[in-house]
């Protein structure tokens, strides 16, 4: 049975915690004390010994000076040890939060006893350490009292995590190649390599072990991995709690043994008002949407004690098939929390977001094209094959090769632009990939002549000339759109007040389909006739047709009806589905920004959206009169005072504490996933992910090494580490764990023989 912690406004238990948790004092005079700081009136009527056995504190609550370890598997108290740690605010950031413990409002008589209570603890304290000074006899109570053994134990745990830290960081799998290890896997290899180089708590260890004994069984090596990996992620768990309010960002999806997995990242703003995206686990993807959403929820609040109410922002960066199933995810994780606005993800191009949210074939084969070409001129020698076959092409046009050649960088099918730049490059690469297909001078693999031959084969096709063609002139309409939305918080600020312009010009389209239409449709066939691709009807829609008995059907009305209309509806429906009012409200606050008020000649009106954050900020009645003080100082600026561009800049201001709505503002609105990372030094951790599954072999990732691997830069302390693994695996069991799988390798070996 778990134990729950009973300080105010905590909700750790031991299940989701590696934390200590201590038992009341029997001691009636420290038990009334430890009750008085919690400030739990309904403990008051409880006697010592009726506290001592149902009610814990956790470790949290303790001055950590007054924590110390007397073994590897326990840590106790000190008998003069006070809970003096807790959060007794929080709850009136969130009035309609429940809550099961209340908090005892203080009395002046009560307040003055406490105070008095703390002073004659501190002359105490101060005239024994005196006494100890002058004797000589002072000494470190904080430093655990080890035997011999438990001092070589933690040696050699300490020995195994660094081998599994540096496992992880440098990207090395635990089982190497068969044909190149020898029979010896690397985690073997490497321990063996420190025992060599002087490891003496490694080397003691495994000299007492059975010869036929593996150094570590897989059950130990896994232990090993799960505490690495819990250590890492409870630390920025931490700072996610700390700063409350964060986004959930879902990633593309990765096979681990055979079973999909999703990558979870959170969006949060730390403590140093610094905004951080931090990849947090991978999640399995089997089950319907509402099992998903479950699985969910359970990661979030039981496993990681974080609450979805205080989520602002959902984005999934999903593709082919498991984009319907992350769109009815958002749907359902909405309707339970409405303040969890699904939008577009600040990586992703919104013209590419967007199409990949269309549920048509013809557009998903488009899609996942464009990724294999991505993939494909990653391989040697293709990409000048490619500006050589855009030489042959354009020969004429000098301004277009160059063009062109700029355009095909690494990295171009992920851009804004993507489909205007696909279809000037479709007929260069159909005859890039038939040229590598006949690879003359031998100098492709047949990997990649495969790969040329199955790209050139859907290039050729004349449906996916037309999708080409129609996403390419309906998506020039939200091209700009979505550039300013990964632009400057300025350009994110005017493309919330465009939208409108947006869904007028989209409609004019839907208005004129037929004039449309027609000039689309002619370039399509002029495009395809450069490539001499034939004008055709799919086959299987002819099939269809000749089944019914149906006339001849003209190929215009046919792609008219099944790719442009459904296209053009689609993609109207995808931007008014991401762009909710509630979302362009969201948006619109971004004028708290000083350059945005200054770009709007201070003339802004933030109180008309400040509704929707409203329960998010700490004195939502002074609001209006804040937001004026705030205009106002800007607006009076001096001369040499530079004004804000960012969030972040704003954040770091020294002044902005003395705005405390505004800042609360601030921070939610950072964490909205649709806005770019700002301050960014380094890699996202989506492409560390990226990197980590690039570098490894797909048969060797492995979901703690990858956890390590991205969060390299998250500070991880060894002892701690140590400290888990004590509390949770004891050496007996360890030890009864080797045995075992040493016997069952023993009597396989009797079988075979």
């Amino acid at each position: 049975m778990p134990n729950f912690c009973a300080a105010p406004n905590c909700t750790r238990k031991s299940t989701q915690s590696d934390l200590a948790f201590f038992r009341f004092p029997r001691d009636p005079e420290r038990c009334r004390i430890w009750v008085e700081n919690c400030r739990r009136a309904d403990l008051e009527a409880k006697t010592a010994d009726q506290l001592n056995k149902h009610y814990r504190l956790c470790a949290k609550h303790f001055d950590p000076a007054m924590v110390c370890k007397t073994s590897p598997y326990r840590t106790v108290l000190k008998d003069t040890a006070i809970p003096t740690i807790f959060d007794l605010t929080s709850h009136l950031k969130n009035p309609h939060t429940r809550h099961r413990k209340r908090i005892k409002e203080l009395t002046e008589e009560d307040i003055r006893k406490i105070k008095e209570r703390r002073l004659a603890s501190s002359i105490e304290q101060l005239v024994s350490k005196k006494d100890s000074a002058e004797d000589g006899t002072g000494t470190n109570e904080d430093e655990p009292q080890l035997s011999t053994e438990e001092k070589e134990l933690r040696e050699y745990l300490k020995s195994l995590f660094e081998v599994v830290v540096m496992f992880g960081k440098q990207s090395i799998p635990l089982v190497a190649d068969k044909a190149s290890a020898g029979g010896l896997n690397n985690f073997q290899a490497l321990l063996d390599y420190r025992m060599n180089a002087g490891d003496e708590a490694l080397r003691k260890r495994f000299v007492a072990t059975a010869v036929n004994t593996e150094y570590l069984s897989a059950t130990q090596q896994s232990q090993l991995l799960d505490i690495c990996e819990n250590t890492v992620r409870e630390e920025m768990l931490m700072e996610v709690r700390e700063s409350r309010f964060f986004s959930l960002v879902t990633g593309d999806l990765v096979e681990f043994a055979n079973e999909k997995h999703m990558p979870l990242f959170l969006r949060f703003v730390n403590q140093q008002n610094v905004l951080r995206e931090e990849f947090l686990d991978f999640m399995s993807f089997e089950g319907d949407e509402a099992a998903l959403v479950e699985r969910l929820e359970a990661h979030l609040t039981d496993r990681w004690s974080l609450s979805m109410e205080d989520c602002r922002g959902q984005a999934h960066k999903a593709t082919g098939s498991s984009t319907t199933k992350m769109k009815a995810v958002a749907v359902l994780l909405m309707e339970k929390y409405p303040l969890a606005l699904h939008m577009a993800c600040s990586q992703m191009a919104l013209n590419i977001h967007l199409s990949n949210n269309l549920p048509f074939p013809n557009v998903q084969i488009v899609m996942e094209t464009l990724r294999k070409i991505g993939s494909f001129f990653k391989a040697p020698h293709t990409q000048d094959e490619l500006e050589k076959a855009i030489c042959t092409h354009y020969q004429k046009n000098e301004e277009k090769i160059a063009l062109l050649k700029q355009a095909c960088v690494p990295g171009w099918t992920e851009q804004h632009s993507v489909f205007d730049e696909l279809l000037d490059m479709l007929p260069p690469l159909l005859l890039c990939m038939d040229s590598i297909r006949e690879n003359e001078e031998g100098k492709f693999s047949d990997t990649t002549t495969a790969n040329a031959y199955s790209i050139s084969e859907i290039l050729a096709d004349f449906e996916i000339v037309v999708t080409v063609v129609i996403l390419k002139n309906v998506l020039t309409f939200t091209r700009a759109f979505g550039r300013n939305l990964q632009g400057e918080t300025l350009d994110v600020f005017f493309a919330a007040n465009s939208l409108t312009a947006v869904l007028h010009s989209l409609n004019e389209v839907n208005d004129n389909i037929d004039v449309y239409h027609e000039f689309w449709f002619e370039e399509a066939v002029s495009v395809a006739s450069v490539m001499n691709i034939p004008l055709t009807v799919p086959r299987l829609f002819l099939r269809k047709q000749r089944a019914a008995d149906v006339g001849e059907i003209q190929a215009e009305s046919y792609y008219k009806e099944y790719v442009t209309v459904p296209i053009i509806h689609g993609i109207m429906q995808e931007v008014e589905d991401m762009f909710s009012e509630t979302n362009l409200k969201a948006l619109k606050c971004l004028s708290l920004v000083p350059a945005v008020m200054g770009q709007m000649k201070f003339n802004t009106t933030e109180e008309n959206y400040a509704d929707v954050y409203r329960n998010d900020l700490p004195n939502p009645d002074t609001l209006p009169a804040e937001l004026h003080c705030w205009r106002i100082k800007w607006k009076h600026r001096g001369k040499e005072v530079r004004l804000p561009t960012t969030i972040h800049e704003t954040l770091q201001l020294p002044d902005v504490k003395f705005f405390p709505n505004v800042n609360s503002f601030l921070k939610v609105l950072s964490t909205l996933p649709v806005l770019k990372l700002e301050d960014n030094k380094g890699n996202t951790a989506s492409e560390r992910l990226q990197a980590y599954l690039s570098n490894v072999p797909a048969k060797q990732w492995n979901k703690s090494l990858a956890m390590l691997n991205i969060n390299t830069h998250v500070k991880h302390d060894l002892d701690v580490m140590v400290d888990k693994y004590c509390r949770l695996y004891s050496e007996d069991d360890a030890e009864a764990e080797v045995e075992a799988e040493s016997e069952e390798v023993a009597e396989e070996d009797v079988e075979t023989k």
